[in-house]
């Protein structure tokens, strides 16, 4: 992927002529999706978007107007466009902001994949995903079996009439296995998923298969298993499921849009408040939360957020008390608060918003086999299966698709439909114990903002001991 022919610099100094400043974001994103269910091949998709955000300052506002037409006389329309509307909406702006709110860098990013996705056969694609299909028919009782994958190929170059040129080159995917086990009226699934910036080097038979072949006798253990039991106990999360629990309770309540409300209309708001910055104990004094483009591999590591914003790790979170939000340089200005470069776009027709990236819970110093045994009666739980949250981003109710009950320090039995329910300052002020190695997952379907934007973000965790949460049992 390149940029187009178009000079920018031609498109910014006619930006100039209306404006006080001039950025110009270009992206062009091919995502590719394959699928195999019941051992046949199901979906074989692939589609392409590509424009330009033309962003404007005037007046202290800054405004945006979007095109496919990257010819010459396309982005001089849009900048226009994006001079008239700015200058209509300036008289309503909500702070000042100058040229210095975008400051000049330059710089590439290019994803760490092994085997770039453009040079992966499609074919070594649809064997793998065939080969996982196959291994997971372990008996007639598992009545779905489904591989997946999605791959994503991106470029993002952004340029501004203060000097910024920067080019950045993803390669992302997002690798779904998934069996069903049904009997009667009970069925129980499980999965497994690889997702972050990788590229060919995933495909590998023996590993789909391998996981494939793990997922179904798992699916039907569950089937056999009985309920998870209800009450105050233990509860280990493993980092598959630490992921959506760090999304849910630490991302979303942390980013500093949403604690000035311009997400209340869709998204929700949150607990936190700006005076909590430096002063709540959001969570126990083993609680050490990082917010890193930076991590390897991860889905949403970056050199430059959209306006430009140099990348880099910086706790939010420092033994338990709340340090720094997620905020770009806007929300910065207007909260008063530290933030990160967090200013990020999902398509070219999106202007960027606070958005979170790789949210990380820091490695402890235990061990899961210590954590285990340090449980008299508890459950371990692993890989998110439903979630439900309220507004605020405080309460909030999870389950998992897999449970080992803990007994007297050991594992003990399977347990199905394992749930566990909380509030997310007290929740977290219960972390007794964070262990050593962390794992890293992502999603690509985080939604926010008006209009909406799905993007990609990651999270790294280690296993994690929570005391006394309240675990149920549930239906299938």
């Amino acid at each position: 992927m390149s940029v187009p022919s178009f000079n920018h610099q031609v498109a910014l100094a006619h930006a100039r002529q209306g404006a006080d400043w001039a950025g110009l974001r270009f992206s062009s994103e091919t995502t590719q999706y394959r699928e195999v269910r019941n051992d046949t091949p199901d979906k074989n998709e692939s589609c392409t978007e590509e424009g330009a955000m033309c962003e404007v300052l005037v007046h202290g506002t800054f405004g945006y107007a979007a095109t496919a037409d990257l010819s010459e006389s396309g982005l001089k329309r849009a900048f226009d466009q994006a001079v008239v509307t700015t200058r209509a909406t300036s008289a309503f702006k909500v702070h000042q902001f100058s040229e210095g709110h975008r400051a000049p860098v330059r710089g590439d990013y290019k994803s760490p994949a092994q085997l770039r996705l453009a040079a992966t056969p499609l074919a070594d694609i649809m064997e793998c995903l065939l080969a996982a299909s196959a291994a997971m028919a372990v008996g007639d009782k598992v009545v779905n079996r489904s591989a997946k994958a999605m791959l994503i190929q991106t470029q993002i170059d952004y340029f501004t009439s203060n000097g910024t040129e920067t080019r950045q080159q993803f390669d992302m995917l997002d690798v779904t296995l998934s069996a069903t086990a049904a009997e009667g009226l009970q069925s129980q699934s499980r999965s497994w998923s690889k997702t972050g910036q990788y590229g060919g080097e995933v495909f590998q038979k023996a590993l789909f298969a391998d996981q494939g072949r793990r997922v179904a006798f798992e699916a039907l253990e569950l089937l056999a298993s009985p309920n998870c039991p209800s009450g105050r106990m233990d509860l280990i999360l493993m980092p598959d499921q630490m992921m959506l629990q760090i999304h849910e309770s630490i991302g979303h309540p942390l980013e500093l849009d949403r604690i000035l409300g311009d997400e209340r209309n869709y998204a929700g708001w949150s607990f936190v408040k700006t005076s909590d910055f430096g002063a709540l104990q959001y969570g126990s004094p083993l609680m050490n939360v990082s917010f890193d483009p930076t991590t390897l591999n991860a889905l949403a590591s970056y050199a430059f957020d959209d306006a430009g914003n140099p990348a880099k790790r910086e706790f939010l979170i420092q033994n338990g008390i709340l340090k720094r939000g997620l905020g770009s340089v806007e929300s910065q200005e207007r909260t008063g608060l530290p933030g990160v470069a967090n200013f990020r776009s999902a398509s070219w027709n999106r202007a960027p918003i606070d958005r979170m990236a790789n949210i990380n819970l820091e490695p402890g110093n235990s061990t899961l086999d210590a954590m285990i045994a340090s449980v008299e009666d508890g459950v371990l739980m692993t890989t998110n299966r439903s979630w439900s949250i309220d507004d605020y981003r405080n309460k909030f109710q999870f389950g998992c698709e897999h449970g080992r009950l803990i007994k007297d320090g050991k594992l003990a039995g399977v347990v199905r439909n394992p749930n566990y329910r909380g509030v997310t300052v007290d929740f977290w002020n219960r972390l007794a114990a964070v262990g050593q190695q962390a794992e890293t997952y992502g999603t690509p379907y985080c939604g926010k903002g008006e209009p909406s934007q799905v993007i990609r973000v990651g999270h790294a965790s280690p296993p994690c001991l929570f005391r006394g949460i309240e675990v149920f049992g549930g239906q299938s």
